[in-house]
């Protein structure tokens, strides 16, 4: 890929763009004119089927046939309805994905999971730079374990492998760094940790929708994953979480709701955890929000995950391209290798959070991360290259003019 982006670096956007297999795929988002959005990491826009499919369930399901739409538009199985969907995204078979909850609420699941299948004394490891909130998971299990809680060690990411030993019970991971965009190896970390006896659960909340994944083929023991970001279900979609099928009858998690019961409806007094990846429900499903995300997932329909990474590979190798002739004292911190990569490039600056600003009012929409970093995300489902061309000359624009300097590009917002 690399030397490919080196011979194609005097073609215009215009050439790329022609030459994109995706290109038609645009169509199905709706897109603000004139606006240039590189924050799809963050959340995605509106696919166009998402509006006619929430008006039909309001209206005619909700609003016409109210409570029978458990039975009569089979709400009752959206969840598994949706995680086949977003399964075929992330290389699983059938019967091992489901939509539900939050990621946070899913990373306490697998995490209890794991712990039960674990060795004894349990050892979980993680990065640094793992996103936060998964760190805050591990340190809330810990804390509510008290005595029995597991070792918890955090290493930057070069040290992972010398640290994976036979005191780790469980490796806690996401597959692409939120600030850098770095892209951890899958398969191979997986195989490291099965070699030492150790089990993996995968964070791929900036990785399913934009990466070729294939969790069976790696023999994953556990992934979550969010519905807001690559996959586009609107604000606060619903996550999803994948158990290898290999797992599910050896284990339970302790949100046992009611919709994880195997006969919720006999309003047993008992809990009986429901066959399969069913029994990692818990509460009623959100079928609004699960409807969007349902709607959402058309617009992957057909798509081969293979290109839409090639793409994503490309779009990036642009945006570094361009940005290499930018002055400015942008410091690139993503790997410059594609396939070392997610679907985002990174700078560092010491203004960022200004720079960002002043890019937005401009009407191009990336994001900052503290201290002092430049994000880019792009969707190759929606993002072109002349998207990628146009950021980068308002990018340029802004720091030849200084207009980031100005003091109300510095005040900063709650949320960055």
């Amino acid at each position: 890929m690399v030397g490919e982006i080196a011979a194609e670096q005097n073609w215009s956007a215009v050439e790329l763009d022609q030459a994109d297999p995706l290109a038609q795929v645009r169509q199905g988002f709706e897109l603000p004119e004139d606006l240039i959005y590189l924050d799809g990491n963050s959340l995605g826009p509106l696919p166009k089927a998402v509006p006619d499919a929430m008006a039909r369930v309001i209206r005619a399901e909700w609003g016409a046939a109210l409570i029978k739409s458990w039975n009569d538009h089979d709400w009752i199985n959206l969840p598994s309805r949706v995680g086949e969907k977003i399964a075929r995204l992330i290389g699983a078979a059938p019967g091992q994905v489901i939509c539900t909850d939050s990621v946070s609420v899913n990373l306490f699941k697998v995490l209890a999971a794991a712990l039960q299948l674990g060795r004894r004394p349990a050892k979980i490891l993680s990065e640094v730079d793992n996103f936060p909130s998964d760190l805050y998971l591990v340190e809330g299990i810990t804390a509510l374990l008290g005595p029995d809680a597991p070792v918890f060690e955090v290493v930057q990411a070069d040290a992972l492998i010398d640290q994976l030993d036979t005191s780790v019970s469980i490796v806690l991971l996401t597959q692409v760094n939120f600030k850098t965009g770095a892209m951890h190896d899958l398969a191979d970390l997986t195989a490291r940790a099965h070699a030492v006896g150790a089990l993996v659960i995968w964070d791929l909340s900036h990785s399913t929708g934009v990466v070729d994944l294939d969790l069976d083929a790696a023999k994953v023991d556990f992934a979550i994953g969010c519905g807001y970001k690559f996959l586009n279900g609107g604000p606060g979609a619903p996550a999803y979480v994948y158990v290898a099928s290999r797992h599910q009858q050896r284990v339970s998690q302790p949100l046992s709701g009611w919709m994880g019961h195997a006969q919720p409806f006999d309003f047993s007094p008992n809990y009986q955890p429901a066959e399969g990846v069913k029994r990692f429900l818990s509460g009623t499903p959100a079928i609004l929000s699960m409807t969007a995300l349902n709607a959402a997932l058309t617009v992957f329909g057909g798509l081969d995950l293979r290109q839409v990474r090639a793409k994503s590979e490309k779009l990036g190798a642009y945006l570094i391209h361009l940005v290499d002739n930018v002055e400015g004292d942008l410091e690139l911190i993503s790997p410059r290798d594609s396939r070392l990569r997610g679907s985002q490039v990174s700078f560092r600056h010491p203004l960022a959070y200004a720079i960002v600003q002043a890019l937005i009012e401009v009407g191009v929409v990336g994001d900052f991360r503290a201290p002092d970093i430049l994000r880019l995300g792009f969707n190759p489902l929606f993002n072109s290259f002349a998207d990628i061309q146009r950021a980068v000359q308002s990018l340029a624009m802004i720091l030849i003019t200084e207009r980031h300097l100005e003091a109300r590009f510095s005040a900063r917002k709650f949320v960055t």
